[in-house]
């Protein structure tokens, strides 16, 4: 008869192997959650022009409006996506037709545009950005600057298949 000592090594050995493989002693696969899209943001599309032009920059700069774009699931970078911003500045408002622009993502995924300073309007600093190609589900977002006086705003869209 063979009689087996059980040590505080052995027993952690062999909890370690069963929550490894799991009870039935299978390697189960790994299961990714995959990346979520972004929602829209109520007070998003507040006006928004449809087919605001690309352009190099918005008035006479100062302020830059960066983010990425990646694709949902899998959050690949997506190049070529189209991204419309605009904002109350230093040089019109939101509503103005020269207060809006949009710029292209590069190969992974990132944008950048230039705009004039950002400043508050009903009482709080905030951007505007969409998603509104197409070939994803439109994503439109209204993020708050933490002051006035910060000189940047990161944004960044996970899009939806449409």
């Amino acid at each position: 008869m063979t009689t087996r000592s059980f040590t505080r090594r052995t027993l952690l050995a062999a909890g370690t192997a069963v929550l490894t493989t799991g009870a039935s002693g299978l390697l189960l696969p790994a299961r990714a959650n995959g990346v979520a899209p972004t929602q829209t943001m109520r007070g998003g599309s507040n006006n928004y022009r449809p087919g605001a032009p690309i352009v190099d920059r918005i008035g006479g700069g100062g302020f830059w409006m960066t983010g990425t774009v990646r694709r949902a699931g899998d959050g690949a970078p997506l190049p070529g996506q189209r991204i419309q911003m605009w904002a109350h500045t230093t040089e019109g408002h939101e509503r103005d037709a020269h207060s809006h622009g949009a710029t292209l993502t590069d190969a992974n995924g990132e944008f950048r545009l230039e705009m004039p300073q950002i400043v508050p309007a009903f009482g709080q600093a905030h951007g505007h950005l969409a998603y509104d190609s197409g070939e994803f589900e439109t994503v439109f977002l209204r993020p708050l600057m933490a002051s006035a006086k910060d000189t940047s705003l990161s944004v960044d869209f996970v899009l939806q298949p449409a």
